[in-house]
This record gives structure tokens, sequence and C-alpha cells, in this order.
């Protein structure tokens, strides 16, 4: 009688398993989980059920429970280089790599012909921005499956994250001939052609994407954007009013809808758009910004402060749209947090010349024209060149007193904006003041009177010269 029970009790906990196995497979994860949970109490030794729960637990993008998961399946069986491998890709997940390339590493020496733990180490390695290494971890998934699909999607993102588009292209469209049910791949290819300039091939996968996926919102959201840069502008916003249907708590495309209003010099629609995206998402970046643009404009640099305030407050990441708020409160005499906002931008990219060429400008506005020229000199040297930055710079090396950096530097711009009249006008300026230190000027006696015949003669044949030039 008491074997009889014992049979029961283990029979109902792999009926629990099996039905957690149909429920994973409709996609019902919560319910699966819950009956692995159940099998897993009443029978605590087994591997399998530990390693599904961890399978279960990732496709709820729960990852770190997911490892405490394989944890417990290593626990029972603590060589499986399947277990191992999942164990491994969610240490990706999570950031931690160097215990994913540890993990990995030790399924290459329990089994050196497991072809996942060098095609998953790819994901690992591009994140870690080591892309040599994953480059090689290819290769050597390659000599074990040549036609594995995952090992050429895993190097086309290497490819992509390198701005290496075309051999990205070439990767994705033979993960696609592979395995063409791959989700997200004609995704990715729409993605690497729009970046590569081929827009009708973007578009075409964009369209072959949507058609498999047609309510996978983020993909119709970037496809809207590409209609924008592509000036179909009326096709964009349906996108974004289509994706609200989907979700109406989407502010990225309330946003978009404000741009396109924006666009069109509907300032009320705009404004009004721009609110619902801050009332949605209020972490987003650029509403608040778009508000001050607007509040700025029409005169209430109260308001347009207060916003720009509440923007900077945000982790902005993007340098186009901190150069621009640094750009309003410079004309709102705030200087101390347009500098702030341009320390943000040459902390995240040292070689952002355009920051620091505007660090520059908000010293030279408060009369530190040495700090300026400092930061332009800087700007130059990281490659921002324009003639504009270039201009200012020999002006400042002028007010400076260092004429030869001044000629050199006003070639350069010359150079760069051969029409410019301000530039002819400045290099007529600085040669003036090159022949002025030239003039030996007495203060006594005759010398002194021949030498103020000098700069006469010099500086009226000068004046001609720029006259001629007006």
């Amino acid at each position: 009688m008491f074997d009889a029970m014992e049979n029961n009790y283990w029979d109902s906990a792999e009926e629990k398993a099996c039905r957690a196995y149909e429920l994973y497979e409709d996609g019902e994860m919560e319910d699966a989980l819950q009956q692995l949970e159940e099998a897993i109490e009443i029978n605590p030794e087994n591997d399998a059920w530990f390693f599904n729960a961890g399978l279960t637990l990732d496709a709820m993008f729960r990852f770190k429970s997911a490892i405490a998961a394989y944890d417990e399946a290593l626990r029972l069986n603590p060589d499986d280089p399947e277990i191992l491998n999942s164990l491994a890709v969610d240490y990706t997940r999570i950031g931690q790599y160097d215990l994913a390339i540890a993990t990995f590493e030790q399924i290459e020496t329990l089994a050196p012909d497991f072809e996942p733990c060098y095609c998953n180490r790819i994901i690992t390695y591009t994140e870690m921005d080591k892309h040599d290494e994953a480059e090689h971890m290819f290769y050597l998934a390659q000599q074990l499956n040549p036609d594995c699909p995952v090992c050429f999607y895993n190097i086309g993102n290497s490819l992509f994250s390198q701005q290496n588009y075309k051999r990205a292209i070439w990767c994705w469209l033979r993960t696609a001939e592979l395995e063409p049910t791959h989700p997200q791949i004609n995704y990715r290819i729409a993605q690497a052609y729009w970046a590569n300039g081929n827009k009708d091939q973007s578009r075409e996968y964009f369209l072959k994407a949507l058609r498999k996926s047609p309510g996978d919102i983020d993909m119709i959201f970037d496809f809207g954007i590409f209609l924008l840069e592509c000036g179909d502008i009326e096709s964009g916003k349906e996108k974004f009013n289509r994706v609200l249907e989907f979700d109406p708590d989407y502010g990225r495309a309330y946003f978009y809808l404000g741009e396109i209003a924006l666009r069109g010099n509907d300032l009320q629609e705009a404004e009004k758009q721009y609110m619902l995206a801050t009332e949605h998402d209020i972490e987003l970046g650029g509403p608040r910004y778009r508000l001050g643009q607007i509040a700025l404009e029409s005169g209430d640099e109260e308001v347009a402060s207060e916003l720009i305030s509440g923007e900077l407050m945000l982790d902005l990441d993007d340098s186009n749209i901190l150069l621009s708020i640094g750009s309003m409160l410079i004309e709102m005499k705030d200087y101390d947090q347009a500098t702030d906002c341009f320390l943000r931008i040459v902390d995240r990219d040292k070689k952002c010349g355009e920051g620091f060429y505007h660090l520059g400008i908000c010293l030279a506005m408060q009369g530190d024209h040495a700090g300026a020229l400092r930061f332009f000199e800087h700007a130059i040297e990281v490659g921002y060149l324009d003639g504009g930055l270039l201009a200012e710079t020999a002006f400042l090396q002028l007010k400076c007193g260092q004429l030869s950096l001044a000629v050199r530097t006003i070639g350069k711009a010359e150079a760069l904006c051969e029409n410019d009249r301000q530039i002819r006008l400045l290099k007529w300026r600085i040669r003036f003041a090159c022949v002025l230190r030239k003039v030996k000027i007495r203060f006594w006696g005759r010398g002194r009177n021949i030498a103020k015949l000098l700069v006469a003669r010099c500086k009226g044949k000068i004046l001609r010269m720029v006259n001629r030039e007006k």
C-alpha cells in the first residue's frame, strides 16, 4: 500500500513537469513555472526540472532567478555543458562578463566539441568590445559547425557594432538563408541596410519583418523613424499612431508625433504631443527640451529654464540634444548650466570637438579669452575642423597676442571657407596687427615721427584693401 502511495506521489511530480512543458510551449510562462516549482517541491533531486525552470525564467526575462535555478541544476549535475552554457549566457545578459567567460572556458575543458560554448561566447566578447576575440570564437565554432545560423547572427552583431555594415549584412543574409524563421533577422538586415545608406533594401526588409511580426511595436516605431528620414512624413505619422493603438503608453511615439507637428510649424499640436510624451514616460529625454525651445521662442525664459533644468536631471546620452540644450542655456546667459551640459558630452566622448568648442564659447562669453582659446585649440586637435571655429580661434589668438598662430589659423579657415567675407576681413585685421608689430615706434625725436608716418601709410594701405573686399 505504501509503495503504491509513493509511486502516485512521484507520478504526480512527473505529471506536473509534463504539464509545465505544455504550458511553456503555449507561452503560459507563469503557469509553467508554477507547475515546475510544485514538481521540484515533490522531488528536489531532478536536475532537469531546475534546468527547465531556468529556461522558463529566461523567457520571462528574470535572468538572476534563472541563474539561481541553473546553479541548483549544476549542484545535481555539475558537468552538464547545456546547463553551463545557459548559465554563461545569463551571466552575459546581466553584465557579469568575467563569470561568463570563465563558465564558457569550463565547458571548453569538459566538452571541447560543444559548439554553443564558442558560438555564444561571440556575444560576450562583442559586449565587452573585444571584437578580435569574438571573431576568433566565430572561426572556432565554424570548424565544428560551418552552417550554424546563430554564429553568423552573433558575428553580424559584432560587425554592426564596429560599423562594418556590409560584412554584417552578408552574415545576416547567411543567417536568413540557413534559418528563414530566425527571429528578428529581417529586422536586423533592415537596420544594417539603413545604417549603410541603402534605403530601398532597408524598406524591403522592414516590410518583410513586419509581415512576419505585425504586432512588434519596437519594429513599427523604428520603421516610422526610417520613413521620417526618407521624407515620407505621413507614412511615418501613421506608424507612430499604430504604435499607440498597440500601446497607448509608448511615450516615444508621442514625442515623434510632436516632432512631425513641430516640423509643420503647428506649435499647439507639437506642445500637446510633447506633454503627452512626458505624462506617459517621465524618464524620456527630449520632450522637455522641445517644450523649453517653444517657451524660449515665445519669450518665456523662466518656463524655458525650468523645463531645461528638468531635462538635464535625466540621464541623457544624446550628444546632439545636449549640444542644443547647452546652446539654449548660452542664449539665456546661464553659463554654469551650459558648462555642465557640455562637460557631460566630453566626459562621454573625449574626442567630441564640438563639445570642447562650446565649452570655449561659455568661457569667451564670460570674458576668459585665454581659457576659451585652450578649449578651441583642443577642439581642433581632436579633429573638429569648422570654418567658424578656426576663425574664432584666430580672433582669440589675435587678442592674446599670438600673431604667428593667428596667421596660420586664419589661413586654414580661409581654405575651408573660400568666399567668407568675415573671414577675409579678419585676415586683413591680423595682417595689419603683424605690420604694426614690425614697426619700431620710438618715443623720441625724429625716429618717432618716421615711425608714425610708416604706421599711417601701412594702415591706409590695409584699409583700402579692406574696403575693396566689402
